[in-house]
């Protein structure tokens, strides 16, 4: 029997490549969405990949929604936490909402979805879950305390559960992309895109499927031996 993984945001972008590059492994998958009801159908009719829609930034319909897989599909053996929402601003000019959302479904979706299916991995001896965090929560920008918090928040939180799940067979890591050729970087105005690109020393976007391969690596028998560890994927922008 093949493992099962969950990859929140999994109909699109970025999720969308890490669905299909964990399919190709011979895992089965099972996509989550919180929004686009026609592109998350669109998604399944192409790929054959079951969508399962709820907000992962609500504690019990991420309870509910994992237990609904696991009756209908089987035990979650994988979770990638991809999904995320930006709410960008000043200090000045971001509301409490502009915060309080992307705390809670960027970092507190990690919880969530962490606390659905941590027992079950540690009664079966295996795990895997990987945090997608970010560049800007490495190294920060402008107009992003939010989003840049929520998700250096989420390095610390891979590194802390990391050591609980190390002794059951539990490894727990995160990916740092850079600037990704998905549809949220291409509404960032043209001007402003090539400043970004001009600071990436390879001369370009990332692209999704970078991404999933690094998430595939982390999710395989292979990566037994790295937990608690955070991949920079970002073409050089930010290194440390």
């Amino acid at each position: 029997m093949s493992r099962i993984a969950v990859v929140t945001g999994g109909t699109r972008g970025i999720g969308e490549a890490i669905s299909l590059a964990l399919r190709e492994l011979g895992i089965t998958v099972v996509a989550n969405y919180g929004g686009d009801d026609t592109k998350a159908a669109a998604f399944t009719q192409a790929t054959g990949i079951a969508a399962y829609k709820w907000d992962v930034g609500d504690h019990q319909a991420c309870l509910d929604g994992c237990a609904k897989i696991t009756a209908e599909v089987g035990p979650i053996d994988i979770v990638v936490n991809n999904a995320g929402i930006t709410r960008d601003g000043v200090l000045a000019k971001m509301s409490f909402d502009d915060w309080n959302d992307v705390m809670r479904v960027n970092l507190g979706g990690c919880f969530n979805m962490a606390k659905a299916t941590f027992g079950g991995m540690r009664e079966r001896g295996w795990g895997r879950i990987v945090n997608i965090g970010s560049v800007n929560g490495q190294a920060g920008q402008y107009g992003q305390v939010n989003y840049a918090a929520a998700k250096s928040g989420i390095h610390g939180f891979t590194k802390a559960l990391a050591q609980e799940g190390a002794k059951a067979g539990i490894t727990v890591n995160a990916i740092a992309p850079g600037y990704i050729d998905t549809e949220m970087v291409a509404a960032v105005p043209a001007p402003v895109l090539e400043k970004i690109v001009a600071k990436i020393p390879v001369g370009r976007l990332g692209h999704a499927d970078e991404i999933a391969r690094g998430v595939a690596f982390l999710c395989s028998e292979e990566a037994a031996f790295v937990t608690g560890s955070t991949l920079s994927i970002n073409g050089g922008q930010h290194m440390y």
